[in-house]
């Protein structure tokens, strides 16, 4: 069942739309837990490949067949998107838990993301939350003092 966290407070969940609001807790965070934190240059695509390697080798033994390859390739959407959208840094925290992970790339820009419509052909452009909405168990937009951080969620056993 697709969750998209939106609206209200800090632990509000309800049904998806295009834009979440809120933060979804559902036990993938914990402090014993395996955590990837990583700091992204501003502007520095070679933090997309480098994300997607750290995060493999985080999720070597997690979930089942498919589950961290499809957590690489959101990851690496999340990061393309606040490396190319914002003018700063930004910063990738993946949290692995009994029931799933949560990865979040925070920057430190207010705009918050807009779904578009995917480019025709071979454009690659304007698919990062399609993919986001499609393939996330979870996913949502949690604005900071400065800055937001865009989340997803997968379940281990998801198929």
């Amino acid at each position: 069942m697709k969750r998209q966290a939106r609206g209200g407070g800090p632990t509000t969940a309800g049904a998806s739309s295009a834009h979440g609001t809120a933060q979804r807790q559902t036990g993938t965070t914990d402090a014993a837990a395996p955590q990837l934190r990583r700091r992204l240059g501003r502007a520095d695509l070679r933090a997309v490949p480098e994300a997607r390697r750290a995060l493999r080798e985080l999720l070597r033994h997690w979930g089942r067949p498919g589950r961290s390859e499809v957590a690489e390739l959101l990851t690496s959407e999340l990061v393309t998107n606040a490396l190319i959208h914002t003018d700063d840094d930004a910063v990738l925290t993946a949290t692995v838990g009994p029931r799933g992970v949560r990865v979040e790339v925070r920057d430190f820009v207010a705009g918050r993301p807009r779904p578009c419509a995917p480019g025709s052909g071979e454009a690659t452009n304007g698919r990062g939350l399609v993919l986001l909405e499609s393939l996330a168990d979870a996913w949502g937009v949690r604005a900071h003092g400065v800055g937001k951080s865009v989340w997803f969620e997968l379940d281990a056993e998801a198929a």
